[in-house]
Parts: C-alpha cells; sequence; structure tokens
C-alpha cells in the first residue's frame, strides 16, 4: 500500500506540471479542441507501455467516469471522453525499485460521438504534443492513423482502457 500511495503522489505532481500547459492551445488539425477543464478529470485507470518506456494516466470527464464506475463501457456511452496524459518513464532517484513519470510527452483524447464520428468507429481523436502542447497532425486525415491504431480493439468499442476497480 505504501508503494501506491507514493506512485500516487509522484503521478499528482507530476500532474501539476501539466497544469503549466499554455491557456490558448490551437485545436487539433481536425478542429477538437483541448477540454478546457481535462486538468480536474478523475483517474479512470493508467497503463505502462514497455515497448516504449512510457506511463500513461487515463482520465475522464464526468460522463466517462460515471459510465467506468457502473462498468458500462462497451459501448462507452455518448459525450464520453477519454483523455490521456504520458510521460516517458524513469527510476526513482531515491527508490530505484519505482518507476515514475519523466519528460511529458503528450496529452490524447477520445470524443464520443457515433453520428459525428461514424467514419471513425464513433470517436473524435485529438492530441498535444509536449508541455506547449502543439496539436499533432498536418491535417484531418491523422484521425485515421488513430482509428487504424484502435482498430484491433473494435470489440471494446474501440478502446484499449480498462477501467480500474473500486472497493
Amino acid at each position: 500500500m505504501k508503494k501506491l500511495s507514493y506512485l500516487v503522489t509522484i503521478i499528482g505532481v507530476s500532474l501539476m506540471s501539466v497544469n503549466s500547459f499554455s491557456a490558448d492551445v490551437k485545436p487539433a488539425p481536425n478542429g477538437i479542441e483541448l477540454p478546457e477543464n481535462y486538468k480536474d478529470w478523475k483517474v479512470i485507470s493508467q497503463s505502462h507501455r514497455i515497448d516504449n518506456n512510457s506511463l500513461r494516466i487515463i482520465i475522464g470527464n464526468d460522463i466517462a467516469i460515471q459510465a467506468a464506475r457502473a462498468h458500462e463501457t462497451n459501448p462507452w456511452p455518448a459525450g464520453a471522453v477519454l483523455g490521456k496524459l504520458v510521460w516517458k518513464q524513469k527510476n526513482d532517484e531515491h527508490w530505484n525499485k519505482a518507476i515514475v513519470p519523466d519528460k511529458f510527452i503528450h496529452a490524447e483524447f477520445m470524443f464520443k460521438d457515433s453520428e459525428k464520428y461514424a467514419a471513425t468507429g464513433g470517436w473524435g481523436y485529438a492530441r498535444w504534443l509536449g508541455l506547449d502542447q502543439k496539436p499533432y497532425g498536418n491535417n484531418e486525415q491523422f484521425t485515421l492513423e488513430c482509428f487504424a491504431c484502435h482498430t484491433p480493439v473494435k470489440d471494446r468499442d474501440y478502446v484499449y482502457t480498462t477501467p480500474v476497480s473500486l472497493p
């Protein structure tokens, strides 16, 4: 329990550094804007990518949180927004057995709207790179890259995230 508490504290401190993002971030090439209040969203889950040594905290708007807590995520409800905040990982300098966030990589979001985003499985995709939050992609076709990546989990409503179970 002490280890989990320590990791939650480290992630909390890292999320505070995310709060330094510019308030005037440009929209993604497909017109999706960075959600204004995402820094206050609750955690749905976390993941660790061993292929690229990154840590991810998955957050959600109120609709996504309610669906996750009720185990009603296949499909996710209309209006759900999932966010993924991604950091490179490193070993903690004071406790080498702990993996903690390092350099912030990007923030990415999925917006559930089955009509508006029918061509991409009912999800709109957007990503902003680095602490300066530069929109990802040269044009709106970048979403095809996102959709192709999520196609293997079509049977999970195109979502990789497994919400945490809470007591």
